[in-house]
């Protein structure tokens, strides 16, 4: 849409250019501010899933311990198949609580640093844009 007061060819005044620099600018922030709390919540997710994934791993290992006790006893009362089917369901458990941690581990990694990185690298850089074009 054409703007009625200038010429379809002349160039912006500078009050024009200041408004919408200053609209831009706004809207940047805004952004900005969105992407920083996307960032935000998605590594708060990580960390969440990361802290339960160690949580269950630690009652399974609890309950490991427990099998691994029962397996001892079994094997000194008697001699043979009680004691190796309580010693295979342990290591079960425990396979299981060694791939509940690794998975912990990697949901806590991703969790940290906390700091939106994304977000922080466009403001510095969109704040270096402005500088330059200010010069």
């Amino acid at each position: 849409m054409a703007d009625p007061v200038r010429p379809s060819g002349a160039e912006p005044s500078t009050a024009e250019l200041f408004t919408r620099l200053t609209d831009q600018s706004r809207q940047l922030v805004r952004d900005e501010i969105r992407l920083a709390q996307a960032e935000t919540t998605q590594k708060v997710k990580h960390g969440i899933m990361g802290v339960a994934e160690f949580g269950v791993a630690g009652v399974l290992a609890l309950y490991g311990v427990g099998l691994l006790l029962a397996t001892i006893v079994l094997g000194l009362a008697e001699a043979l198949p009680a004691w190796l089917a309580a010693l295979i369901v342990t290591v079960v458990v425990f396979v299981i609580v060694g791939i509940l941690a690794l998975l912990g581990k990697k949901q806590v990694g991703e969790a940290t640093p906390p700091a939106p990185e994304k977000a922080v690298a466009g403001i510095k850089q969109d704040v270096d844009t402005l500088k330059g074009n200010q010069s």
